[in-house]
């Protein structure tokens, strides 16, 4: 499955036309800030635990309506007690789509992103020696509504799904999260 995913958005790049790059594209940066429902399923018992999540995206528009991007974040921090805490941590890259339905790419838009992230389960002491870390790699994706004040800045409303299996540990989680993006 990730080969395929891989290979398709491989394709999908390397389709690109020509004049869709000449219509002129600019990079990005994004900022969410959210809540992340992280859901942690073992040995026929399930466990559901709601944080704070924060994510930063950058990547580059080939026109109005396409982008590739890649993410960093952290979704779920807890405390394990003895100085140790659990992060869930979050990167990958997806493919954007985006409709505007102002004039000259403003006003109101929706978009969708499908991409690969990886989820570390990463298990610290004294806030910085890691002494735990497993992860998995799996398709992800999204779904936003928003508002583009101009070419350069906007703000969205993102709804993403990721999965993880870690050592026979399923993880899901689902996140809602408001951004700003900064083209350039």
């Amino acid at each position: 499955m990730k080969k395929t995913l891989i290979l398709s958005c491989a394709l999908a790049l390397a389709g690109l036309s020509t004049s869709a790059m000449a219509a002129g594209g600019h990079g990005f940066l994004r900022g969410e800030v959210g809540q992340s429902d992280t859901e942690v399923s073992f040995d026929g018992t399930s466990e559901s635990d709601k944080d704070t999540s924060a994510i930063i995206a950058g990547g580059y528009w080939f026109n109005p309506n396409f982008a590739v991007e890649g993410h960093v974040g952290s979704l779920y921090n807890t405390s394990l007690g003895n100085d140790q805490e659990l992060d869930l941590i979050t990167a990958g890259v997806a493919l954007v789509g985006k409709k505007n339905l102002g004039a000259n790419n403003t006003g109101f838009f929706f978009s969708g992103r499908v991409g690969i992230a990886r989820l570390t389960m990463q298990v610290r002491e004294d806030d910085f020696d890691v002494i735990d870390d497993e992860s998995s790699t799996k398709p992800f994706y999204g779904v936003g509504v928003g508002y583009d004040f101009n070419e350069n800045w906007g703000l969205s409303l993102n709804y993403d799904r990721r999965t993880a299996d870690i050592d026979g540990i399923d993880v899901d989680v689902d996140t809602i999260a408001v951004g700003g993006e900064w083209r350039f």
